[in-house]
């Protein structure tokens, strides 16, 4: 795949600058999985890809991996310099890339996104829902702040609700699309402490989204949802995770590569669904141990 001459920092494997013991619990507990360059190759060449939040992050970077695999790739943020830079970086090597400002908590403009990106692609092959807001807030402090709720409901949940029924009707038409959900691995935990406003937001999505796929599997359109781990990005970095395992932006972007090579219903850390089995056995034990860690 080709890459930029110039480094990135918020791009590049950090595995020099991680401690051993937290590049090893990493690969432990998050192993990821990288598909080969000719079959990403084979996916996504000569396919339109959508990828939103693709100004920073894994949208960055996995845009960059699907356009140097011969992808046309529609990059959709809500800052333009930005966007520009990442397309301008994609073009240098060789890629196709297109740019389209948006805010998705605007739900009129996200509807003339995806009318405009039908307009001008005539379809969209591959979306990857990637956009999201991450808040991590206490309740009794956010008893003045309800637009924390409204603003992580609306990226998170509705805005790319009202952009896929814009696109849906066409991939249903076509028998022809595959959608990948960011989704977290937060999902499959306990609900914990601090994370109302975005456990809810995500969650709200993730059931849609699985809701939507079977009635949109018999007209041959996919979906994976992938229950990301921790990822060292600037979304992340307001909270302090340091030392805590987490992947870095390319290495989440080799999943979403992944996810559009294979196909898989989701993707989430191998020891997640033993503790999803025990948490939903076991609900009431589960919620005592988080308010416990709450108290301590």
């Amino acid at each position: 795949m080709g890459e930029n001459s110039t480094p990135d920092p918020e791009t590049q494997p950090e595995s020099t600058g991680r401690p051993l013991a937290e590049r090893v619990a990493t690969r432990l507990f998050y192993p990821t999985s990288r598909p080969r360059e000719k079959s990403l190759r084979e996916a996504v060449d000569g396919q339109v890809v959508l990828v939103t939040g693709a100004s920073h992050g894994i949208g960055k970077a996995a845009a960059k991996k699907i356009a140097a695999a011969g992808a046309t790739v529609l990059l959709v943020a809500r800052t333009l310099d930005d966007l520009e830079r990442v397309a301008a970086q994609i073009r240098a090597d060789g890629g196709t890339a297109h740019v389209y400002q948006a805010d998705l908590t605007e739900m009129d403009a996200t509807a003339e996104l995806g009318a405009a990106l039908l307009a001008e692609h005539g379809h969209v092959d591959v979306v990857i829902n990637n956009a999201g807001k991450s808040i991590r807030r206490p309740v009794d402090e956010s008893y003045d702040r309800f637009h924390d709720f409204t603003r992580t409901i609306d990226i998170n949940y509705l805005g790319p609700v009202r952009l896929l029924l814009a696109l849906l009707p066409s991939m249903r038409e076509r028998r022809h699309g595959h959608i990948v959900n960011i989704s977290t691995w937060g999902l499959r935990m306990p609900p914990a402490p601090r994370w109302s406003a975005y456990g809810a937001s995500k969650a709200a999505f993730d059931v849609w989204l699985r809701t939507v796929a079977t009635e949109i599997a018999a007209d041959n359109v996919t979906t994976t949802s992938i229950y990301m781990p921790l990822v060292h990005t600037r979304m992340s970095a307001p909270t302090d995770f340091t030392g805590v395992p987490g992947l870095t932006a390319e290495e989440a972007a080799d999943l979403v590569c992944h996810a559009v090579v294979s196909r898989p219903r989701e993707i989430s850390p191998w020891w997640t669904g033993p503790v999803q089995a025990w948490t939903d056995l076991r609900r009431g034990a589960a919620q005592r141990l988080m308010e416990r860690g709450f108290r301590r």
